[in-house]
Order: C-alpha cells, then sequence, then structure tokens
C-alpha cells in the first residue's frame, strides 16, 4: 500500500532538511478554488452546448416548426389565389352583372372597409411570432368580410332577376358574330390608332376580324331602330334597340337583310361581315349603348363565355394595337 510521500525542504538557519507542513486553510483555500473553477469551466461548456447542440427535444420542435413554416407558406398561396378569385368576382359584380340591371356598382369603400382593429388580437402578445400570426389573421377577416359583402350583393342580384326574364333576354350578351375560339377579335374598346391618319383616337367599340360574307347575328331581343347605306364612316351599318335603355351597333356591313321596325330575337341573323364606309378590311365593328353612352362591349359576352374565355378575351381587347376603322 502506498502512502502520500513527505515534502522536505533545507533550511538554511539550522542547516537541516525539515518537513514541510501545509496549514488545514490553505489546502481547504485551494480544495475551494478548484471547485470554483472547475463550476465556472463546467458551466462555460454546458453554455456552449446549449448554444450549439440541440437535445432530442429541440431537434423534434425545430423539425415541427420548419413544417409550420411549409403549411404557412402553402396556406399563404392558397390565400392569395383566394383573393385574386374574390377580386374577379368583384369586378364581374360590378362591370357586368350589375351593370346589366343599372344597378350602381359597390363603392370601393365599403368592398375595402377595414376590419378588426388593435384589440381584436390583443390575445396573440403573448406569442414569439404575434407580427406573423396577427397578419395571417387579419388576411382571414378581411376575405371574411369581402364574401360576406358579396354574398349580400348576389342575394341583391337574385331578387333584381326575378320577373325580369324579358329583361335578361332583351340585354346584349352573345358575340355578334361566331368566335368560339377568340381569335377573331383585332381591336378593343378605349384609345386606339386610327388606321388612317395613325394618331390615337377613341375607339367606342370592338373590331371582330371576319371574311366577307360572315353572318352577324343580334345579341339580345329587340327591334331594328336604324338602318344606313353610306360609303363613309360606319358605312353601312345597323342600330338594334333592346329597351331597358340599351341598344347595338353593326357596322361595316357588307349586306344587311333586316328592315326598320322588325322585331328580332337574339340570335337572329342581321346581315353579314364587309368592309363598307372607313375601314381598312373585313371586320365587324360592334358597340353597345347604354342611355346613349357607348359604353365597353367586352362586358356583354356572358352567355357564350366561360370565366377563363372572359379572361383571355379581356387580354385580347385590351392590347393597344390599331383598330379596322
Amino acid at each position: 500500500m502506498s502512502t502520500k510521500k513527505a515534502k522536505y525542504y533545507f533550511n538554511t538557519n539550522t542547516l537541516r532538511y525539515e518537513k514541510i507542513e501545509i496549514p488545514w486553510s490553505r489546502v481547504i483555500f485551494q480544495i475551494f478554488g478548484f471547485l470554483c473553477a472547475a463550476i465556472v469551466f463546467g458551466m462555460f461548456f454546458l453554455f456552449l452546448a446549449y448554444k450549439f447542440i440541440d437535445s432530442p427535444k429541440e431537434k423534434i420542435l425545430r423539425n415541427e416548426i420548419e413544417g409550420l413554416k411549409q403549411n404557412y407558406d402553402k396556406m399563404v398561396a392558397k390565400s392569395q389565389k383566394m383573393e385574386q378569385v374574390l377580386l374577379d368576382l368583384e369586378i364581374r359584380d360590378d362591370n357586368i352583372y350589375r351593370s346589366i340591371f343599372g344597378s350602381s356598382p359597390i363603392p370601393k369603400s365599403i368592398r375595402d372597409a377595414g376590419v378588426g382593429g388593435n384589440r381584436s388580437y390583443e390575445g396573440l402578445e403573448k406569442y414569439d411570432n404575434e407580427e406573423l400570426m396577427k397578419h395571417s389573421f387579419e388576411k382571414l377577416d378581411e376575405m371574411g368580410r369581402k364574401m360576406a359583402i358579396q354574398s349580400k350583393s348576389y342575394d341583391e342580384i337574385t331578387k333584381l332577376i326575378k320577373n325580369k326574364e324579358e329583361m335578361l333576354a332583351s340585354i346584349p350578351a352573345i358575340q355578334p358574330i361566331s368566335n368560339v375560339d377568340l381569335t377573331r377579335i383585332a381591336s378593343g374598346f378605349g384609345m386606339r390608332i386610327d388606321p388612317i391618319y395613325k394618331t390615337g383616337k377613341m375607339h367606342n367599340g370592338i373590331d371582330f376580324t371576319s371574311p366577307t360574307g360572315t353572318p352577324i347575328y343580334a345579341t339580345g331581343n329587340g327591334y331594328v331602330e336604324k338602318i344606313e347605306f353610306s360609303a363613309r364612316g360606319y358605312g353601312n351599318h345597323v342600330v338594334i334597340n333592346h329597351g331597358y335603355g340599351y341598344a347595338s351597333l353593326y357596322a361595316h356591313m357588307s349586306k344587311i337583310i333586316v328592315y326598320n321596325g322588325q322585331k328580332l330575337k337574339r340570335g337572329d341573323v342581321i346581315g353579314y361581315v364587309g368592309s363598307s364606309g372607313k375601314s381598312t378590311g373585313a371586320h365587324l365593328h360592334y358597340e353597345v349603348i347604354y342611355n346613349s353612352e357607348k359604353i365597353d362591349p367586352i362586358n356583354f359576352f356572358h352567355n357564350d363565355l366561360t370565366p377563363d374565355q372572359y379572361n383571355q378575351m379581356l387580354i385580347l381587347s385590351n392590347q393597344s394595337n390599331q383598330s379596322f376603322d
């Protein structure tokens, strides 16, 4: 059994080796210093471990957070699509359905009215992702309010529809020529380049390019209000009075097969495409008039267009190209 070796020092006064005696106070102090140093280093390494090394539980939580972030991104993408769909419904509601019945569009201030408020989201302050959660709830509240307004609008339109079958049959609602593939639109409503003078000019209708002799159809029930044969302006053209403040004009015709005062049904052939009057090629110039004001015909093709076709036609008609008349 080994014993602790004693330590000696040479005493110059006595000229003898004497045993070194270490006092207990010093031993206790050394032990205390060692323990303090051990504690400090232990805490330091523990800090590094917590800072840079995840525990199994933390790894699970990090994976869950990452999954939540991915799901949140998917939710945001879906909500953006829903917002776009809702916006399309609002546009069609204001520009098509309400215009058909002569009802005023819903004011933007009502559609965009704010929802909620700071007090509505007070319970979220205790969460780390307060702003993210608040933004999500605000978006959902906003969409919910807009959908409620849109639902009420459709309820109002439903009431307008009742007992108005004749009105619906009379208002222009189809394309004036066969255009299933939408390839015949040449120029839409708005500022366009004059084909002769090459200057900007208001184009009050839509031009449909088509070979001479293509049938032209009445776009709604009504009667022939005006027939004119001319070598200038609209050329040979017909105006149909649909009632309820609506009329439609068909210009540059090669042949007219109706007479003044004749009653028409939607889809009846009234003549054929040509290039009479101020025209640079065979086409039909078509206008819709409401209460003596010329309006964009693009909103009056809803009977023979799907939503996708309507959106495609919007793109085609909004191109700033040259008109044919």
